[in-house]
């Protein structure tokens, strides 16, 4: 079955020497199944993933399935650079029976070519030789450099039917996300942004894999489940959008995880690994109180 719904790119907590606290790990992801999410998308771009090193990317997903965590909710991100580590994640991935694995290109060259991306995403498949394998393209070229083209996606969905189902668009561009759900009927594509869910899920768009739903997973699932039961969500979008809005506005991972700190009540949800950079107390406290404004 394919991913549909809420699927937050659940951020990393560290502890004070930045390993990984998979306790902490847990609980949230756990919060965010309470809060409505369909399923997860750890080891994402708000996770902090390729800050991560691969024995540590396995640790997470190992972590969240010995902790209770569904591996049908799970949607790992497992690209990489390396050729040889996005099999392994995948593979890794795939015999724990996840739903699925959230691929990103090879993202150290740039200027290459969609046969190029083609052959890394043949190997994969032909590398993890499983068919329960399932991948969702990520794209996000502002970040990587590169990205999955139309062309490259009709070209994957003509010879992998079965196994490339979807692409996660965290391009920004609207305009894009809309090509991609007009040119592939059927394809499972999942905006990055909860913003423009109202003209998304309405054309076909599986539902949303949003950095800010760390945060407010609750509000994004009950916009979703308003918009597929035809209910007015003008209200729910509106909100949503704002809480959006408002993390958006400055540095997105630290000012995410220092809601999460202020959420939980623990320091340590604040840190994150360089090269980023950690948000300063009283910049901290006035993203958490225009949220709680927000919220009232």
């Amino acid at each position: 079955m394919r991913c549909s719904g809420l699927w937050p790119p659940a951020a990393t907590p560290f502890r004070s020497d930045l390993s990984v606290d998979t306790e902490a790990l847990v609980a949230h992801c756990q919060a965010l199944l309470d809060d409505g999410a369909t399923g997860l998308a750890p080891l994402g771009t708000t996770s902090e993933a390729n800050s991560l090193t691969l024995s540590e990317r396995r640790l997470v997903v190992d972590s969240l399935l010995e902790g209770g965590i569904p591996a049908a909710k799970l949607m790992p991100g497992t690209g990489a650079c390396a050729l040889g580590d996005a099999i392994e994640m995948s593979r890794h991935a795939t015999q724990a029976r996840c739903a699925g694995v959230l691929l990103l290109p090879p993202f150290f060259y740039k200027g290459v070519s969609d046969e190029g991306l083609y052959d890394y995403v043949a190997r994969v498949v032909e590398g993890v030789a499983d068919d329960g394998l399932r991948i969702y393209l990520y794209h996000i070229p502002q970040m990587a450099g590169v990205g999955w083209s139309l062309e490259l996606i009709e070209r994957l969905l003509r010879d992998f039917p079965a196994t490339v189902v979807g692409l996660k668009d965290s391009s920004g561009d609207w305009a894009h996300t809309r090509s991609v759900i007009e040119a592939f009927p059927g394809f499972s594509v999942f905006p990055a942004s909860e913003a423009h869910l109202s003209d998304a899920i309405p054309l076909g768009a599986a539902g949303c894999i949003s950095a800010t739903a760390n945060i407010n997973a609750s509000g994004i699932s009950r916009l979703i489940n308003a918009l597929r039961s035809g209910k007015d969500a003008t209200a729910l979008q509106s909100e949503a959008t704002r809480q959006r809005s408002i993390v958006t506005a400055g540095s997105l991972i630290p000012g995410i995880k220092a809601v999460l700190a202020a959420r939980y009540q623990r320091s340590n949800w604040a840190q994150v690994r360089p090269p980023l950079v950690q948000m300063n107390t009283s910049t901290a406290r006035a993203l958490v109180d225009s949220l709680t404004r927000e919220a009232a």
